[in-house]
């Protein structure tokens, strides 16, 4: 099929375009008709732009076309651009030629705001509601998070990987994994990149990812999934406080980046981002605990501190802040215990608006004191061996953090359910579309 191949975005008709001739592809938003005179809003990836089709200017197949057309008709639009003080942008673009490049047969639902449709209405039709505005905004956002985290980690000289996501054993010493055939083998589904991105800190030294991450976890919930995107990252010759200012530096990267590129998408989500202040604040493990139980949450040493109790711990504190030297036997076996008091570990809790965000620690980087934890948790040696003989090979010592890209941005983006920021959310009931 041959069309006039797309010059500019919407976004690039500017009145100081007057005159020039360009090319526009997208989708009908709305069409009017005064007459002799029709207007078609075209919508693309990045706005909105009014087309003007008027005889004695269009085609007469332009013409003819624009009588049949339908919303969200697929069509190329070659046209002049023209600055108006009567355009809603105070500018419009003089259809020449109008190509229909596909045609609409049935929308499943409204993405036009009249009619509001159910979570999961939206996320069975989602590539019908992925049209929606609202939507696009919140993907463009979701997109410049992920730049800004790589190039706060390319500022400290981090090279990004690419780890297996087929493994052999559990990471962290789990149940909840998704179990594949693989051949004649049985194999599963990695719960993170942690084991291999501790290995590379003994050659390449400072390493990130950004990707899927699998946990057979039976939840039911608005903030967990069982496919996520984890940024993960592991630094060699760092504990857990140079971590921390690192990911300081990486959320306050982003809420900068987010507020200066998406000053009309946020507008059009109304959310207004705060300016965040480093560093951010710290509580120990022990002084929530005590917080938490003057305020009748009741939490026993030792247990983990529930989303409620986060919750409340946000309203106390009423910006990001860490949760730090949690008990060494609630964290996982490569957390390093602290020198003064071997029961508390050099470990931390990222918490923003109530939910957990990111999770790290320093490492043991030690084979024997590895070995030892590993068994202290009932967990046995052998079925880590091919990851601990790296331990007699070198291994620096190192510290790192995992953290969920979609919880970070549901508290940014105010959503009250995590499979509003996910463009196709896999949960325990959810595997289609």
């Amino acid at each position: 099929m041959k069309f006039p191949r797309k010059t500019h975005w919407t976004c690039d008709i500017k009145p100081e375009l007057d005159g020039q001739e360009v090319t526009l592809c997208g989708w009908v938003w709305e069409i009017r008709d005064i007459g002799k005179i029709k207007f078609i809003v075209l919508r693309d990836r990045e706005g909105f732009v009014q087309i003007t089709v008027k005889k004695g200017f269009a085609s007469d197949d332009a013409l003819e076309l624009v009588k049949k057309l339908k919303k969200e008709d697929v069509i190329a639009v070659r046209g002049v651009v023209k600055a108006s003080k009567i355009a809603k942008a105070g500018v419009e673009v003089l259809a020449k030629e109008i190509h229909l490049l596909n045609e609409v047969k049935m929308m499943p639902l409204d993405i036009w705001g009249n009619v509001e449709s159910e979570l999961g209405t939206r996320l069975r039709y989602r590539a019908a509601d992925l049209k929606r505005p609202e939507n696009l905004a919140i993907f463009k956002i979701s997109s410049t998070v992920v730049r800004a985290m790589r190039e706060t980690f390319y500022k400290h000289r981090f090279i990004e990987v690419f780890t297996p996501k087929i493994i052999a054993t559990c990471t962290e010493g789990g149940a909840d994994l998704f179990e594949v055939q693989y051949f004649e083998k049985k194999a599963y589904l990695a719960q993170s990149p942690q084991l291999y991105k501790e290995q590379l800190t003994a050659s390449l030294e400072r390493v990130f990812e950004i990707g899927p991450a699998f946990r057979a976890e039976k939840h039911n919930t608005n903030y967990h999934l069982n496919e996520f995107i984890s940024v993960d990252a592991e630094a060699a010759f760092m504990d857990y406080n140079d971590i921390m200012n690192i990911i300081d530096e990486l959320i306050c990267n982003v809420y900068e980046t987010v507020s200066k590129l998406h000053e009309e998408e946020l507008k059009l989500l109304k959310v207004e981002l705060p300016k965040l202040k480093r560093p951010f604040k710290k509580i120990t493990y022990d002084e929530a605990i005590d917080l938490l139980n003057k305020r009748g949450i009741e939490v026993k040493y030792g247990e983990d501190i529930p989303h409620a109790g986060l919750e409340v711990l946000y309203e106390e504190i009423c910006e990001p802040f860490y949760i730090i030297d949690w008990p060494t036997e609630i964290r996982p076996f490569y957390t390093m215990p602290k020198e003064d008091d071997p029961k508390k570990s050099e470990s931390f809790d990222l918490v923003i608006k109530g939910l957990e965000i990111a999770s790290g620690s320093t490492r043991i980087h030690t084979r024997e004191m590895l070995e030892k934890a590993i068994r202290d948790r009932g967990l046995d040696p052998e079925a880590f061996r091919y990851h601990l003989e790296v331990y007699d090979w070198g291994m620096p010592p190192h510290a790192g953090f995992g953290l969920g890209l979609y919880r970070l941005l549901m508290v940014m983006l105010n959503k009250e359910n995590i499979r509003e920021v996910v463009l196709y959310p896999r949960d325990r009931f959810r595997l289609i579309p």
